[in-house]
């Protein structure tokens, strides 16, 4: 995906769907059942959120890392 060509709201955006997908499928999973996402099981996921902190990065804007731990506690920083 050529993230150059989209605007810092939509990978601000896009960023924030990784997010709420992964933290829906620990919800489902805290309630044991499937993801319905499967975040954490698709490489093509992880690999999407580290390319749009990438281009975020490289664009000098401000954004909280996703942990990939279970449960996305929040980092103290």
């Amino acid at each position: 995906m050529n993230y150059e060509a989209f605007s810092n709201d939509s990978l601000t955006m896009m960023y924030a769907a990784v997010r709420g997908a992964l933290a829906a499928d620990d919800e489902q999973e805290r309630q044991h059942a499937d993801p319905r996402f499967r975040v954490r099981e698709t490489p093509e996921w992880k690999k999407h959120a580290a390319d749009l902190e990438s281009e975020m990065l490289k664009r000098g804007m401000m954004f909280e890392v996703i942990d990939w731990h279970e449960g996305q506690e929040k980092l103290p920083f």
